[in-house]
Formats: C-alpha cells, sequence, structure tokens
C-alpha cells in the first residue's frame, strides 16, 4: 500500500502545524539534504514547454529512495481562474521500485521554496538584516515572509506589485500575523535601504523589474521569479556586482536569472557554502544574489519532511496504487478469471 496526503489533508495538516513552523522544519531537512549533495542524482528537470506554459519533471535518487515531482507553470492560468502552479510528488523504494509516498505539491511547494530561501539568506544576508523588500506579491509572497522572519527574525516588509488587488491580499494575510508592511509606490521605493530584496513575477518574459542603479552595498538579492528560459527579472547589470549562488549550476544556465551571461560565467552551488568547501558572505559590504530556480533535490526535501511530520497521524490514507498479484510471474490472473468468455 502508498501512504497518500491529498490536498484535504494537506491544508488541515499545514494549518494545523503552521505554515512558519514547516518552513522551520523543512530548512533542517534541506540543509541535511544539502549537505550529502553529492550523494544525490542530478540532472536538470525535464520540461515541455508550449505556449500556454510549462510541464516538468523533476527526478532525483540517493540510491535508497527514489523521488520526483509533476509541476506545472502557466502565468495566464489566474486570469481563468486556474493556479498558476500545481503538483505533486511522489516517493519510491529504490531496492524493488514500489512506490510508498504520494502527495499533493502545489501547497508544499510554496512551503519547500520559501524553506529554500530562508536557508540560504541564513548563510548569504547579513546576520543584522531587519528589512525586506519584496517585488511581486502573487501566490509565493506569504511563504516568503514567513520563511525570512523564521530564518531571520525579519517582520518589516516594504512591498510592491503592479497588481492592487495581489497588495490588498498580501496586506490582508500578512497583517494579522505581525507584520510591519509598507506598500511601496514602485520597486525603487521598495528596495531603498532593504537588507534582503525578493523577487518574484509570474510574467513568463524576460521582464526587468530591478536595475542594477538601485543596488545598494550589502544587499541579500533573494531572486525566485526566473524558472524557465526565457524568464528572468534582474537587468544582467546586476550579476556582475556581487557574488551569484545556485542551486544546481547546469540547470540556473538554462532557466535563471544567469542564462543570458556567457558560458563560464563564475557562480558558487550552494551546497559548497553549507559544506565549507566555498566561502558564502565575507563581509558586511557584500553583495550576494540567490540565483534560484528550484531543485529537485528540495523536492525530495520536503517529500521527506512531510511523510515523516505524518506519519502516526490521521493526516494521510492507504491507496493500493500498485498491483500485487499473489504470483508475481502471473499478472493476467488478477483479470483473467473475471473475463468474459468469448463474446
Amino acid at each position: 500500500m502508498t501512504r497518500f496526503v491529498d490536498v484535504h489533508n494537506m491544508v488541515r495538516w499545514a494549518a494545523g502545524r503552521g505554515p512558519e513552523n514547516i518552513i522551520s522544519g523543512m530548512i533542517q531537512y534541506l540543509e541535511d539534504d544539502f549537505r550529502r549533495w553529492e550523494s544525490f542524482d542530478k540532472t536538470p528537470r525535464v520540461a515541455s514547454h508550449t505556449p500556454f506554459g510549462v510541464i516538468e519533471l523533476m527526478p532525483t535518487s540517493d540510491h535508497e529512495t527514489y523521488g520526483f515531482k509533476y509541476v506545472n507553470g502557466h502565468p495566464s492560468n489566474p486570469a481563468r481562474g486556474f493556479q498558476t502552479v500545481t503538483a505533486f510528488g511522489v516517493l519510491a523504494d529504490v531496492h524493488n521500485g514500489y512506490p510508498t509516498f504520494l502527495t499533493e505539491m502545489t501547497v508544499l511547494t510554496a512551503l519547500r521554496t520559501a524553506a529554500t530561501s530562508g536557508m540560504v539568506a541564513k548563510k548569504l544576508a547579513r546576520a543584522d538584516s531587519r528589512v525586506m523588500a519584496m517585488i511581486g506579491s502573487g501566490s509565493q509572497s506569504e511563504f516568503q515572509a514567513l520563511a525570512f522572519r523564521s530564518a531571520l527574525g525579519i517582520s518589516t516588509l516594504r512591498v510592491w506589485d503592479t497588481d492592487p488587488a495581489a497588495l490588498r491580499k498580501f496586506v490582508a494575510n500578512m497583517a494579522p500575523l505581525g507584520f510591519d508592511i509598507t506598500i511601496a509606490t514602485s520597486a525603487a521605493d521598495a528596495v531603498r535601504g532593504a537588507d534582503v530584496i525578493t523577487t518574484c513575477t509570474a510574467d513568463k518574459a524576460n521582464a526587468t523589474v530591478l536595475t542594477s542603479d538601485l543596488i545598494e552595498p550589502g544587499v541579500h538579492i533573494n531572486a525566485i521569479g526566473g524558472d524557465c528560459p526565457g524568464k528572468t527579472e534582474l537587468e544582467p547589470a546586476i550579476l556582475v556586482l556581487g557574488d551569484v549562488f545556485v542551486e544546481y549550476a547546469p540547470q540556473t544556465r538554462i532557466e535563471g536569472e544567469i542564462q543570458h551571461m556567457p558560458a563560464d560565467f563564475g557562480v558558487t552551488e550552494f551546497w559548497q557554502v553549507l559544506t565549507g568547501k566555498a566561502p558564502g558572505r565575507t563581509a558586511d559590504a557584500q553583495i550576494t544574489i540567490f540565483d534560484s530556480v528550484g531543485f529537485a533535490i528540495e523536492d525530495f526535501s520536503a517529500l521527506r519532511y512531510v511523510r515523516d511530520a505524518v506519519d502516526g497521524t490521521e493526516f494521510f490514507v492507504e491507496i493500493d496504487l500498485v498491483a500485487s498479484p499473489e504470483d508475481p510471474k502471473n499478472l493476467f490472473g488478477l483479470v483473467g478469471a473475471l473475463s468474459p468468455v468469448g463474446s
């Protein structure tokens, strides 16, 4: 039998435990897996691009457990009443290939993206960071705010979005949770004096939501909106102002902010910082840039976290996902005895 967490149970579990607590716990799982980065199979995600959006498979394995996520990205979906991003994920036992855990990942991906940002910021942002500018207040924005409060203690937010309804939604969700929120008049207004800048916009385009003249010394840029070929948020000149950190360079060069940079443009994979093989932030005035596109190992960590967290609870059911004939060599026997004879 395969354990299954559906949307109803995921929402009940997340609401009961609290998103901020989940993000904090997930950061630990992420750190554990990033420290053993070299033990994982790694490949850029398999993507199918259309004019409507992208559908991707994100696989990885640590040779004990295999995991993958199915995820889409369709920026025009909200105007048609659909989510921009939906997903589900699977863990399987490498020894027999049987799926052991299946879960929705639309909600879970939002939590893991935020947790990844928080994990990285703990190493790359200044320890005295207190103000975060947020450019984009869509589906990921609330989760990012909670992640940075959990990781760095940030509760002062300066937010900008071209969609007034999205800004109102953000304030309505976050103000009751104790955040000090200022609605900025522009991206330039939002980032002025900020210690951390998060960019997370949805348009599938080579956009420039942040320009190099707005970048101040010491800032940490959490660039999480560029996640497919042809979609960026930062003026390329920003990337040469500081040090760029990525998840998995072969994938980021296809989908991240660095997709327009030369092939030999220098970046650091974040696992190297976490394991001490490369420096992270080395000076208060240093500009750090996390060019994040999301990677399969992060989903693997999130899947492991939920699997363990719901163990012994009421937040999963067991489903009969794999056919199991009494004789493993007689699969036809499951249906043959029930089949009508003749015509």
